[in-house]
């Protein structure tokens, strides 16, 4: 039978491996993790944090499903030419086809060293126990990690300064029409918000400015992105391009070796991006169990971009990729909404994003993320109009 082992056992490397026997594969599964927990979620680390995990899937549907999880084992390095694995315990597996999984870690540079940072659930115990009422919390970053700590920590009572170097918040990916209405939120919610304001270095409890003030706090957490794992597929001399650089059906350049998630770069719509997201590691997940069956289309991986924020009571989601040098324009949504979008050069709408109180959003960006899917081309005058149902556009594409 066909022995598959996949390294890595987060969001992507779970639904492979279940996505591989909903594909009809009968050969041995073999998932492997570094960390001793059943796979959780990882996204409900930064926003509900408190303290229990979600695992992806059941401890028994692991033996249900005939996949041998193997947790706390770390990969110490693959052999290509003999398809085989060597864990760090000493033992070695052979594969007929393997696939990387090995997601990302949390980017920590040398200035920042003592900082916290937050990517595993022990990151998320931590951080914790430095939440409390009147606590002074800094965080270094203003992405999507850094807010989401930030309102997370203002929920416990705690005093939060948010330091970061770009001109404005979310500087990456969303337009500064919905950025600013996030960084609106935070300052009513009483979070100090330092922008283009550079980080000379931080300790645990320190963060000294370009210009030389230091600000003393309880807690430093670093969020400034984060650094594919791949290590691994370097040493086994596998191409790496900010990230396991694979093709538009997930293959390494070795033809048997595989990658997906946070680990990979692709190419998406003639960009080679990498992605960290959880519905792009779900997506891939399933995709890349198909791809190693040869069960996908000819087109490749065509799933659209799509993340999402929780912070307070606003829900951001952003459907494409934005490209900062073009313009944005705006759909009126109502007095407690924003949608933004933007087409390129042929009018082809290529990114869309929202935000809202709860959910309120969600049916247009997802209305939206499928006309970007398809390619559709629309008139960006007549998108903009509120009286323009949606639906109707999407049938008609």
């Amino acid at each position: 039978m066909t022995e598959i082992v996949i390294i890595g056992a987060g969001e992507c490397g779970v639904r492979a491996a279940f996505s591989l026997r909903e594909y009809g594969h009968d050969g041995a599964i073999t998932l492997i993790g570094a960390e001793s927990a059943l796979p959780y979620e990882r996204p409900p680390l930064s926003k509900a944090m408190d303290g229990t995990e979600k695992p992806i899937r059941p401890a028994d549907a692991y033996d249900t499903a005939g996949i041998d999880l193997v947790l706390g084992t770390d990969v110490a390095r693959i052999d290509p030419e003999a398809r085989r694995v060597f864990l760090g315990n000493g033992v070695d597996l052979p594969y007929h086809m393997l696939l990387l999984a090995t997601g990302a870690r949390a980017r920590l540079f040398p200035s920042l060293r003592g900082c916290l940072t937050l990517r595993t659930d022990s990151d998320a115990e931590a951080i914790m126990a430095r939440l409390a009422p009147n606590t002074r919390i800094g965080i270094v970053g203003g992405g999507f990690i850094g807010l989401e700590l930030a309102a997370t920590a203002r929920a416990t009572g705690a005093k939060v300064t948010v330091v970061e170097a770009a001109p404005r918040l979310l500087a990456r990916g969303v337009p500064t029409e919905i950025a600013s209405i996030v960084e609106a939120r935070h300052r009513t919610a009483g979070v100090e918000i330092r922008t283009g304001t550079g980080v000379s270095s931080a300790t645990n409890r320190t963060i000294t400015l370009a210009d030389g003030e230091t600000l003393t706090f309880d807690a430093v957490i670093a969020g400034v992105g984060s650094v594919p794992n791949t290590e691994l597929a370097a040493d086994a001399g596998l191409a790496v391009e900010n990230g396991i650089r694979v093709d538009e059906w997930f293959r390494t350049s070795d033809q048997r070796i595989f990658a997906a998630g946070d680990c990979c770069s692709f190419v998406w719509r003639g960009t080679r991006v990498r992605l960290e997201s959880w519905k792009a590691a779900q997506d891939q997940g399933a995709f890349v169990a198909a791809a190693m069956l040869g069960r996908t289309n000819d087109g490749g991986y065509r799933h659209v971009p799509w993340f999402w924020s929780d912070q307070y009571d606003q829900s951001l989601q952003v459907a494409g990729l934005f490209d900062a040098d073009s313009p944005v324009q705006q759909r009126d949504a109502g007095q407690d909404k924003r949608i933004v979008f933007q087409c390129d050069a042929e009018n082809v709408l290529v990114a869309a994003a929202g935000i809202g109180p709860g959910n309120s959003v969600s049916k247009d960006i997802r209305i939206l993320e499928k006309l970007i899917e398809r390619g559709a081309r629309v008139d960006p005058s007549v998108l903009a109009d509120p009286s323009l149902n949606l639906k109707r556009l999407l049938r008609a594409a």
